[in-house]
């Protein structure tokens, strides 16, 4: 569908890879995605599109800045003033990693910890607005997703104070509790379809000294089919497909180790 996000909504996806070529290769072939190669101005950074359409990024990992962490997905939540937005995060507890900075012709970007220590984006949009379509799941039905960003979902450890968190910071004030036990806490961003992501509690499902993580979720029209072809592509599964109430999804991670999920309507 086509989209235009709220503020707080998730609006740009980027890849944070050690291996550009190889990923290039790996998402065309799985999603059947394009990518164009920005000048030495954009640091190399490339724009994968579908269909013509710009559904996520991607820039080379630079080994010299010391980061620990494995290669990754970063999810941007659209803020109609970035500057403002690191402020609030800053005050509500969070960790500024990149100060709001304006890409030339593009927008401005920031890059976050939250409350919880999940790296967070944070998109200003100039002439480049993110996301030009996004796939819809609504009530188990993955609609008009296959090769999109469909779903991104918090997992963290701090699952209220998380929530406390992007609402203050982002204005997530409209959302909507789909279960609140021991065994399962899950709040939507949005309480109407299409709700776009949603925040689950973490604990007892991360492993041990993670403290959570944004996870994108990429259309698929077979998820068995996609996941069987992520692995001949070199992915690994980190969850074998399954069926769930809000369709059939498996977890992966590419061939460098960055972790996205497949969903899919179940059969």
């Amino acid at each position: 569908m086509q989209f235009t996000p709220q503020p707080g909504d998730p609006t740009w996806i980027d890849l944070y890879t050690s291996d550009l070529d190889r990923a290039i290769a790996f998402y065309g072939d799985l999603f059947g995605w394009t990518a164009e190669r920005g000048g030495p101005e954009f640091g190399g950074y490339t724009t994968f599109s579908k269909n013509g359409v710009a559904v996520a990024g991607a820039m080379s990992r630079i080994e010299d800045e010391g980061d620990p962490y494995p290669d990754r997905w970063t999810v941007y939540l659209h803020s109609d003033d970035a500057a403002a937005t690191e402020q609030k995060a800053a005050e509500a507890g969070g960790t500024v990693f990149v100060k709001a900075m304006e890409v030339p012709g593009v927008g401005t970007m920031a890059v976050l910890a939250d409350v919880g220590g999940v790296g967070v984006g944070v998109w200003q949009p100039g002439p480049f607005p993110g996301f030009g379509e996004i796939g819809r799941v609504a009530d188990g039905v993955w609609q008009d997703a296959a090769g999109l960003p469909s779903w991104f979902e918090l997992m963290t450890r701090s699952y209220p104070q998380s929530l406390d968190f992007y609402r203050e910071v982002f204005g997530w004030n409209d959302t909507f509790t789909v279960a609140d036990t021991e065994e399962f806490r899950y709040t939507t961003l949005h309480a109407e379809s299409p709700m776009l992501g949603g925040v689950m509690d973490g604990q007892g499902h991360l492993p041990e000294g993670v403290p959570g993580a944004w996870v994108v979720y990429f259309g698929s029209d077979d998820t068995d089919k996609s996941a069987e072809l992520a692995v001949s592509l070199g992915a690994k599964l980190v969850f074998e497909p399954m069926t769930t109430p809000y369709g059939r999804v498996v977890g992966l991670t590419d061939p460098t180790g960055a972790h996205f999920s497949i969903g899919g309507t179940a059969r």
